[in-house]
């Protein structure tokens, strides 16, 4: 693993465990040329994933991405980190088996709002209004209204 400090490649592991989401393991590196000290992440991949973009272009499935769009999402939310590692974890293992590796950045996009509908009402509407690039005031109504509707069949007092 190269050192984020001096770019040197022999860093060294100086404690493994398992991270938070038992998914994951947490490593403690250390560089013996700077003495620069990281830590590195290691997860289960079940296959490469490539996004086929609207555009057409083709490019590696970006992990990190995802997590940035959904903490923007979530921000100022009060929302478990650990709850928010599980539904990123849940998306990321429905693209890897919903394929043979080409996914589309619309499958993304709306795995990524079932989590968050799932996860915060307040988050999800931030998400789609960025997913489905809402343009007007009435854009935000019919997606709350579409949530009113689901809580309404979910408490048995559907219409």
């Amino acid at each position: 693993m190269r050192c984020p400090y001096c770019a040197g490649l022999n860093s060294q592991v100086k404690d493994s465990r398992p991270a938070d989401d038992d998914t994951s393991i947490r490593r403690r590196r250390i560089c013996p040329d700077c003495g620069g000290r990281f830590t590195t992440f290691e997860r289960i991949q079940l296959r490469e994933l490539n996004v086929l973009k609207r555009s057409g272009k083709r490019i590696p499935f970006d992990r990190d991405k995802l997590e940035r769009s959904i903490s923007i999402a979530l921000r100022k939310r009060n929302i478990d980190q650990e709850r928010v590692g599980r539904m990123i974890n849940g998306v990321v293992r429905q693209l890897e088996n919903m394929s043979d590796g080409e996914i589309t950045s619309g499958q993304i996009g709306e795995l990524a709002m079932a989590g968050l509908k799932n996860l915060d009402p307040i988050a999800y509407v931030r998400f789609a209004s960025v997913y489905k690039n809402f343009s007007e005031a009435s854009d935000f109504g019919a997606i709350v209204d579409e949530l009113k509707d689901d809580v309404a069949k979910l408490d048995g007092n559907e219409s």
